[in-house]
């Protein structure tokens, strides 16, 4: 009988290179949420899959590490990020194509304090437009760290994607039982998985800086059979910002519910009635007692 191998991987990145992207292809479903705006993400996921018979890779994908911690909550994602790092096989580094930025850097001065081996990921090479620039972009980040392996990929298209899956196998310390049964995907539980989805919606269909002022709480997740209910709060932190989400005469928010009700019916397979409410937390984001009760909590901070 073959070796088995197992372990946790995260990945780890300033905001908005593509981690959840890149996790998403692997897993080859949609866990995490995605947008074109920085901090999408703000909990630690794992996305789980396994290789039968041999191989199970545990992913933990992370909110973006930031310098700027202006309110709790951009605390409390950099404070999750860094956790992660803790008891991780292997870590992965994305950068976005040639930026290799002050943020990058600080990021990796936290990653030199890992003994573990770090794969420094090159992504979104799909969008360079003179790719002669790679190379000699690719050697100077080999002399800023003894990366285990620096690999060029594009998360958006595949470019690569199989060979740094390999890479990554590579690394992972041998077992005699994985961690969780194969069936898995994730840790989450599915009133985490709709809340995220409508999260999402909203950071899509709101201008540049609203999305860092809502958050969103399921009230209840109720399934039959044939129809599964949920009820969801959209928090803000101020009343005027109640009617930008909203919309004139609702439209905004039927758009963010259609559009969340259709994702929503394509992750649990089964029809939704998704019902929408927004309401007023104030300030809610540089509060540690607010955050605690909107779900950001201990569970992120440990694998």
């Amino acid at each position: 009988m073959s070796q088995k191998h197992t372990g946790y991987v995260a990945i780890i990145g300033r905001p908005n290179v593509g981690k959840s992207t890149l996790l998403n292809h692997f897993l080859g479903e949609k866990l995490s949420i995605t947008s074109r705006k920085p901090q999408t993400t703000r909990h630690r996921i794992l996305g789980i899959k396994t290789i039968e018979p041999d191989v199970q890779i545990i992913y933990v994908d992370t909110p973006g590490i930031h310098q700027q911690m202006p309110y709790k909550l951009n605390q409390y994602m950099n404070k999750v990020a860094l956790a992660s790092l803790k008891d991780v096989d292997v870590v992965v580094f994305v950068v976005e194509g040639t930026y290799f930025n002050e943020g990058d850097e600080w990021v990796l001065r936290q990653l030199k304090k890992t003994k573990v081996p770090v794969i420094l990921v090159v992504n979104k090479i799909d969008m360079l437009a003179n790719k002669e620039i790679l190379l000699p972009h690719l050697q100077k980040l080999s002399g800023q760290y003894a990366f285990a392996q620096i690999v060029p990929i594009s998360a958006r298209t595949g470019f690569q994607l199989d060979r740094l899956e390999q890479t990554i196998i590579s690394y992972l310390p041998p077992c005699e039982e994985f961690y969780f049964a194969a069936t898995d995907r994730t840790d989450r539980s599915d009133r985490f998985l709709a809340s995220e989805v409508v999260r999402e919606k909203l950071m899509r269909n709101l201008g540049q800086e609203l999305p860092y002022a809502t958050s969103v709480g399921i009230e209840s997740f109720e399934r039959t059979p044939e129809l599964l209910t949920i009820s969801a709060v959209i928090w803000v932190e101020r009343e005027s910002q109640k009617p930008i989400v909203i919309g004139k005469q609702g439209a905004r928010l039927k758009m963010i519910g259609t559009q969340a009700r259709i994702a929503l019916e394509r992750l649990f397979k089964t029809k939704v009635m998704l019902k929408l409410w927004v309401k007023v937390l104030a300030n809610w984001a540089d509060s540690a007692r607010a955050l605690q009760s909107l779900g950001y909590s201990d569970q992120d901070e440990n694998l």
